[in-house]
């Protein structure tokens, strides 16, 4: 047997840097040959590492060298894992500001609608000046997109190992990209203020607008054409599933994205919004209604401010949006424009899917949890093991009443009393045993669960005893049965010579 030592190893690794010449210009390489020295066993049959030059020194002293080479300073897939976290973090700051971009220019679409209403009119220089800065909070918003989707081409180049980026530039990709372009370009345009006039009830008002003359109520109305742009503004909303996606600590544990790999778990909103529904359901449910009560308010009274209804206030339209989500609908105030029953057919929707999520958030807050069950459970167990005992003695009891009463008197009142009673007794006994055969069938199953675990534990561990102990016994039984044989050989053997010596000797004879 060759002996084994631990002697010390050299690893040489030598790493291939890129200079450049004092002359000329061009680059050449010099290599730098790193030693790490490892302590290992060897043994006589070791088969020299041969990785380049020097493979044969080293064998004597038993040193055994192996180079490795590691790729050049600078290669493109040296720093790919750092790209792609610098590109992540990218795409995390340019969709927060985006979606700061997209809720200032909600902000001032509001604005200039609650302008035209309650100020100056939809004509007037500061209507103007807001709709240019919406039109300018427009142009950076799909500035800051195009950013971040140049940034989502570069991580998708790297996560493929792509070189050329119009791969990445499927048709499917190009439609995503243009429709949410489209999408996120809309918005009131800043027309050209003229100057005009329009009269009300009272005299002449000055102010600018398209139309020189206009009565009071529909100066102050918006168009359709008006009203459309403000009401597609809401759909830059989008880019919110967006950010908690992007800045859920889901996305940024690197545990999570392991073992989510592993499992084929793709890491969209889908799977951020389960989280969130399992950690802060609550929170999560009230944020969503309150936004949307607030929106879908406010919409409904910008429909309706466009007729002569009475539901064109704030506080009329948030009970109408309350009562109508809440699906009650007490009919005491009801939408006349068809933008508001639109509004208010949506919110109807809306209402019965969240008050479904609602109720399961609910019932899963009070339903007891596994020990809760398992006292619960046990508690009762006793309970009813109880009143079947006080029930299986007043049995008894109204047997040996019944019994006493009845000798010589079987047509008495008090028989007759004693047999209700007895009738009586032995229902409330069959009721109890009936409740708690209920209770043990609905009990709870980890019970079972951990008791069959404990029964398994316990039956691997006889088997595995069992499986030892035979292999002992077998293992026994072979060296008797080897010993066997060897006896029989003896035998044999001494059989063999003796009668060889006895033929001999009658050959003698």
């Amino acid at each position: 047997m060759p002996q084994r030592s631990l002697s010390h190893s050299r690893l040489s690794v030598p790493c291939t840097t890129r200079s450049r010449s004092a002359v000329g210009g061009k680059g050449e390489d010099s290599t730098v040959t790193m030693e790490l020295i490892t302590r290992r066993p060897l043994t006589s049959d070791l088969v020299n590492l041969r990785t380049g030059s020097g493979s044969g020194s080293g064998s004597s002293n038993g040193e055994v060298p192996a180079e490795i080479t590691m790729p050049a300073l600078g290669s493109p897939t040296l720093f790919k894992l750092r790209d792609r976290t610098l590109l992540t973090e990218e795409k995390r700051r340019l969709c927060g500001w985006a979606l700061g971009i997209a809720l200032f220019g909600i902000f001032l679409m509001i604005l200039q609608t609650e302008l035209c209403w309650f100020v100056c009119g939809k004509g007037s220089v500061s209507v103007f000046i807001v709709r240019l800065l919406i039109s300018l909070s427009t142009v950076c918003l799909l500035g800051l997109l195009v950013a971040f989707h140049y940034k989502d081409i570069r991580v998708f180049m790297i996560d493929h190992s792509v070189e050329d980026w119009r791969i990445a530039l499927t048709a499917r990709r190009v439609l995503s990209i243009s429709l949410e372009l489209g999408v996120c370009a809309l918005h009131p345009l800043p027309l050209v203020w003229l100057p005009g006039s329009w009269e009300d009830g009272e005299g002449v008002r000055r102010g600018g607008g398209w139309n020189a003359t206009l009565p009071s109520p529909l100066a102050c109305s918006l168009a359709a054409w008006e009203l459309l742009p403000c009401f597609l503004m809401f759909l830059r909303l989008y880019l919110v599933h967006r950010a908690l996606l992007l800045h859920s600590k889901t996305l940024l544990s690197a545990s999570y994205r392991s073992i989510g790999s592993l499992n084929n778990i793709d890491f969209q909103f889908r799977f951020v919004l389960k989280v969130l529904m399992n950690t802060h359901p609550g929170r999560t449910l009230l944020a969503f209604i309150v936004c949307f009560w607030l929106t879908a308010s406010w919409l409904l009274t910008l429909c309706e401010r466009q007729s002569e209804a009475s539901v064109g206030r704030m506080e009329d339209t948030m009970w109408l949006i309350a009562i109508t989500f809440l699906t009650i609908g007490y009919g005491d105030i009801t939408p006349q424009t068809t933008c508001g029953k639109t509004v208010c057919l949506l919110t109807g929707v809306m209402g019965v899917g969240c008050t479904a999520m609602l109720v399961a958030v609910v019932a899963k807050n009070l339903s007891l949890n596994k020990a809760e069950k398992h006292v619960h459970q046990f508690m009762m167990d006793i309970k009813h093991t109880k009143k079947i005992r006080s029930a299986a003695a007043n049995v008894l009891r109204e047997c040996w009443l019944l019994h006493r009463s009845g000798r010589g008197r079987r047509d008495s009142g008090e028989n007759r009393r004693n047999q209700r009673r007895l009738l009586e007794a032995i229902r409330v006994f069959r009721k109890a045993r009936l409740k708690q055969r209920k209770l043990r069938d609905h009990a709870n199953e980890m019970v079972d669960l951990s008791k069959l675990q404990v029964m398994m534990s316990d039956l691997n561990g006889n088997w595995s005893t069992s499986y030892k102990e035979m292999e002992r016994r077998i293992g026994s039984m072979e060296q008797k049965m080897d010993e066997l044989s060897r006896a029989f050989q003896e035998t044999s053997q001494l059989i063999s010579r003796a009668l060889q010596h006895r033929a001999g000797d009658n050959s003698v004879a």
